[in-house]
């Protein structure tokens, strides 16, 4: 069975390019026949386009982000065949979000009164220049040519990778964990891509303390307090209706931490509260660990 599973992952037929143009192509097929059945006249139409090419690109922003970690976490052909193929997994995710800045655009051309009254938000606007400059150049040092525009390249290629699919990651995330506990009526979607990412992350930070923690607990009651953490900022993520409006209204109430909103991306960082608090709990375990 273990054999047979490596030959299949192995076929040329589902790595590499294969692979990209099997996304792609059904990727293109569904964006023209859905602008075939909108009004694309509208501004509405328009806008249901940009939702609907953020659905096809989510998913493989969150398998290129957690390549790594599976191969670390759970050992095997199918986690060996991702992080082979984790390059053309962030290349599809780059062509969903091409989809999305062409419809992006033609909003803002076609429809700018639509877009000025209805949609525009200066940080929205900065989150998104930012988003797309480490999309380009991470989909552009993908390949030789463009790797070699990077010196040291592979310092720098891995600062610039790193860096940018974390931001990426929090872009999506953050964007579910509204839709899920600030706006109303959120489309099961939204919890969808909502929990995929909350696991995305955690698989990375499982991942970083089985690479960091060696040996046995020595200090047991450390490891008993970042268990305690963890477990807060899981019960954090699941329940972000119940604390969303008491940390607003405190952080309303700081006037220089409120004025930064309107220009800091992510700030002020409500959302990954919990993850914070997974994170801070793995460190926790680690450092438990890590004199004995």
């Amino acid at each position: 069975m273990a054999a047979d599973l490596k030959t299949l992952l192995r076929n040329p037929a589902i790595n590499e390019w294969r692979v990209f143009w099997l996304v792609a192509a059904p990727m293109a097929l569904y964006m023209v026949v859905a602008m075939l059945l909108r009004d694309m006249a509208t501004a509405e139409g328009v806008s249901a386009m940009i939702t609907s090419s953020v659905r096809w690109s989510i998913p493989w922003l969150y398998l290129a982000f957690v390549a790594s970690s599976l191969v670390v976490l759970v050992p095997g052909e199918a986690s060996r065949w991702l992080l082979r193929n984790r390059k053309i997994m962030g290349l599809c995710f780059a062509m969903g979000m091409a989809w999305q800045i062409s419809f992006i655009v033609w909003l803002v051309t076609v429809h700018t009164d639509y877009y000025v009254n209805e949609v525009y938000v200066l940080r929205d606007v900065i989150e998104g220049l930012l988003g797309y400059s480490f999309l380009l150049a991470m989909t552009v040092t993908s390949f030789k040519r463009g790797r070699q525009l990077l010196t040291p390249q592979t310092r720098h290629w891995k600062l610039l990778h790193k860096t940018g699919i974390y931001f990426l990651w929090a872009y999506a995330f953050s964007t579910y964990w509204y839709s899920v506990f600030y706006y109303d009526n959120p489309h099961w979607v939204h919890y969808l891509y909502y929990w995929l990412g909350v696991a995305a992350l955690s698989l990375r930070i499982a991942a970083w303390v089985r690479k960091q923690a060696a040996g046995e607990t020595a200090q047991p009651a450390l490891a008993a307090l970042g268990s305690v953490v963890i477990l807060f900022g899981g019960i954090g993520a699941a329940t972000g209706s119940l604390w969303e409006s008491l940390a607003h209204n405190k952080l309303e109430g700081i006037t220089w931490a409120m004025s930064l909103e309107l220009y800091m991306p992510y700030w002020p960082f409500i959302p990954y509260l919990p993850m914070f608090a997974i994170a801070a709990g793995a460190y926790l375990l680690v450092r438990s660990r890590r004199s004995s």
